[in-house]
């Protein structure tokens, strides 16, 4: 059996491979998202789930912010003016009936997530409202057994608050924390003090929260080896559940905010690697485990468990126990999938509004996943969950065979093989402890939508 707690760090296979592949929330990707589909499409979806009883996952989009972070890429509205919030949540509570008389069915919902923006934005008894138009049209859980969470700025975050939202149902949140050194905290434009965070994570506690994230970031300006580090003990301290360490990717020809980082101010691809490289060996050592990607959880956690037994999941929320759960996402720019198709809601504020009071599904793109897809997808998802695959029974369960299906793959992972990333021992792939961190890399073998010619392109610095 692989052993999955362990990672090897390897700086020159790290800087040989590619690390710009995709994060395989989706397979395919939401680059092969095409404008053809709309409304008429996800009828048919809609249509081809009749009768189904598996349960849904239910993403619900908030996209204002108060503030700008300057090295956020999410899809936004920055205003200080609350009221902004109740004309788009009238619009939502269209978008959200629609979506239900598509494919609510009296299924039950396993999963639900609110994001965005800021999903705090909006004030407490907004989000009463919203809990209650979702209870209206879907059939949420209320006995607290289901996986529930929201986003949360603990600068947006009173007592009350986080009492309302453990009262409407929510018994998982994720706090944005990305740095606690002030320097760097000014140089994005998020001044957000230690004591914030710790009250909103203890009052959590308190109030019966089942698990609390804490999002990281490394890149961002003036971040050292030595002061990330520190921030990651103060981190520690506060024992989250989980903890997600993400890579600042500096794009500010596409994130308009970016451009108020001075690039000059950002940490080189060397001092990046080592700030990485000892964030890794001090959760490591501090007992989490590596779930993958960015994402890393304590061992009696229900991420750990589910990769250990094998029953791990990856979607548009990333890591995620609800395998067989349709998403059904609601608000500007969301995401949705459901039986063999993605769609996308509009990214323009104004053409969202505009198709809801046209009282027309909001959707502006999708893909219809053909049979190949469905199996290039299944073979990215065990790879990027479990870190392995069994040739065999993935073979019988698509009725292929694996090794003539994926011969070009098989031939190009030979290199892997021989950088010791992956070992094929019998009918089983596994990705070795060196290989972990570049399983994106390894999973683009598998994504014919990438040219074999692009699947490594040497010595890429992107880390």
């Amino acid at each position: 059996m692989n052993n999955i707690d362990k990672l090897i760090w390897n700086e020159d296979l790290i800087r040989r491979y590619d690390l710009s592949g995709p994060r395989y929330t989706s397979y395919p990707t939401a680059v092969q998202f095409d404008g053809e589909f709309g409304a008429k499409d996800c009828v048919s979806a809609s249509n081809m789930c009749r009768g189904s009883s598996a349960p849904l996952s239910l993403y619900v989009h908030i996209p204002f912010c108060a503030h700008v972070c300057y090295y956020c890429a999410c899809n936004k509205v920055i205003t200080k003016h609350r009221d902004r919030a109740q004309p788009y949540l009238d619009r939502l509570y269209k978008d959200i009936k629609m979506q239900s008389d598509l494919f609510a069915e009296n299924r039950i919902v396993e999963q639900l997530h609110w994001g965005g923006g800021t999903p705090t934005f909006i004030a407490d008894e907004q989000m009463r409202e919203l809990m209650a138009e979702l209870r209206k049209n879907f059939r949420l859980l209320d006995d607290d057994s289901g996986d529930y969470s929201i986003e949360i700025d603990p600068r947006e975050a009173s007592e009350d608050t986080l009492s309302t939202l453990r009262d409407i149902g929510f018994n998982r949140i994720s706090l944005g924390v990305q740095d606690f050194n002030p320097k760097v905290q000014k140089a994005v434009n998020r001044v957000q003090s230690e004591e914030e965070t710790r009250f909103v994570l203890e009052k959590g506690r308190e109030l019966g929260f089942k698990s609390i994230n804490l999002d990281l970031i490394y890149g961002l300006p003036f971040q050292t080896p030595e002061t990330f580090a520190e921030t990651v003990k103060r981190v520690l301290d506060m024992s989250p559940d989980r903890l997600s360490v993400f890579n600042y990717a500096h794009m500010p020809h596409r994130f308009m905010p970016q451009r108020r980082i001075n690039e000059e101010d950002l940490p080189t691809p060397d001092q990046k690697l080592v700030i990485l490289h000892e964030t890794i060996e001090t959760l490591l050592n501090a007992g989490y485990v590596y779930i993958g990607m960015d994402h890393f959880a304590k061992p009696d956690d229900e991420l750990a468990i589910a990769q250990k037994q094998g029953k791990l999941h990856r979607n548009f929320q990333g890591y995620t126990t609800h395998s067989d759960c349709d998403l059904i996402s609601m608000g500007v720019s969301s995401i949705s999938q459901v039986g063999q198709c993605y769609y996308q809601n509009h990214h323009d504020l104004e053409e969202y509004n505009s198709a809801i009071d046209q009282d027309l599904l909001p959707v502006k793109r999708g893909v219809w996943l053909t049979d190949d897809d469905l199996i290039r997808k299944d073979a990215i998802m065990q790879l990027i969950c479990h870190f392995s695959l069994d040739m065999k029974a993935f073979g019988e369960q698509h009725s292929l065979d694996f090794s003539e299906y994926f011969k070009g793959e098989l031939d190009r992972l030979s290199q892997y093989v021989a950088d010791n990333l992956i070992k094929v021992e019998g009918d089983t792939i596994y990705v070795q402890p060196g290989g972990r961190l570049l399983i994106r890399a390894i999973c683009k073998v598998f994504d014919k939508y990438i040219p074999a010619e692009e699947i490594q392109k040497g010595y890429s610095r992107i880390i």
